[in-house]
C-alpha cells in the first residue's frame, strides 16, 4: 500500500499525524503537544492549552475538541478514553 503521507510535510492545517492515548495528571503534561483531543466518553475536560490558560469544558461522547493542549488534568477530568491528536 502506498502512504499518501510520505513526501507531506506536517501541518498545523492537518491531518495529524498519530493518536496518543491521555491519561490526565495533575503534574505531568502530555509527551508532545495535541492538536486537538477526542474524547471516547463525554464528560468534563481540565486542561492546559498552548497559551498556558487552564480551562475546563464539557463535551459530549465521540468528540473532537480542536484546540492546542499541553496538558490535562487529572483533578476535574471525568471524561475518558481520551486521545491526543498530535504532530509525531
Amino acid at each position: 500500500m502506498t502512504n499518501p503521507f510520505k513526501n507531506r510535510m506536517p501541518s498545523l492545517n492537518g491531518p495529524a499525524t498519530d493518536l496518543l492515548p491521555v491519561v490526565p495528571s495533575d503534574s505531568a503534561s502530555l509527551p508532545l503537544t495535541a492538536l486537538a483531543l477526542y474524547v471516547e466518553t463525554g464528560g468534563t475536560v481540565v486542561f492546559v492549552t498552548v497559551a498556558g490558560a487552564e480551562r475546563t469544558v464539557k463535551l459530549a461522547d465521540f468528540a473532537i475538541l480542536p484546540v492546542g493542549v499541553q496538558a490535562v488534568k487529572a483533578t476535574g477530568t471525568t471524561a475518558t478514553g481520551l486521545h491526543a491528536l498530535v504532530l509525531a
